[in-house]
């Protein structure tokens, strides 16, 4: 299985790849980077994606059908501190140990997020983990040689496979 350098060199074989980048979340600091990075700061860049990230990851608007109903982990009126997804939680009546593709990882209500550019798309990819799951890959294409569909199906298989530890 592959580490975080691996992982790293293979998102970087997708077409159209400018930079690549894993990032917790929660900390927003970059675990490993590689290739280029907006602004050319790889830790700006982690901790402005980790600001995304939180959001889309806790915020109800993106899962108002969610598990605690309609409010997300870290909204107000939730039932948890901002940041605070807490650790092995899954939606319930969700079988132990994970479960289809609609779950997210470790039952946040995303699974990737995608910002457009004018000049490139930024994917990220969220990743299970073993211990707190808060982390993601970062992928930064261009816009005019890169293909969102296939970045997304290649981070997907890069993110079932990484292994931190």
């Amino acid at each position: 299985m592959p580490g975080i350098d691996e992982c790293l060199l293979q998102a970087m074989v997708v077409p159209g790849a400018r930079g690549a980048a894993i990032v917790d979340w929660t900390s927003g600091l970059a675990l490993g980077a590689v290739g280029e990075s907006p602004g050319g700061d790889a830790e700006a860049t982690a901790a402005e994606t980790a600001e995304l990230a939180r959001m889309a990851a806790e915020f109800p608007s993106f899962a108002p059908d969610g598990p605690d109903g309609g409010r997300a982990f870290g909204a107000p009126g939730g039932p948890r501190g901002l940041g605070q997804v807490p650790s092995g939680f899954r939606p319930a009546g969700a079988p132990p140990g994970g479960g289809g593709a609609d779950e997210g990882v470790k039952g946040l209500p995303v699974e990737d997020l995608i910002v457009i550019t004018r000049t490139g798309y930024h994917v990220l990819r969220f990743v299970e983990t073993t211990f707190d799951s808060s982390v993601f890959l970062h992928l930064w294409l261009d816009r005019d040689t890169g293909n969102l569909a296939l970045a997304r199906l290649r981070m997907a298989e890069i993110a079932e496979r990484l292994v931190l530890g």
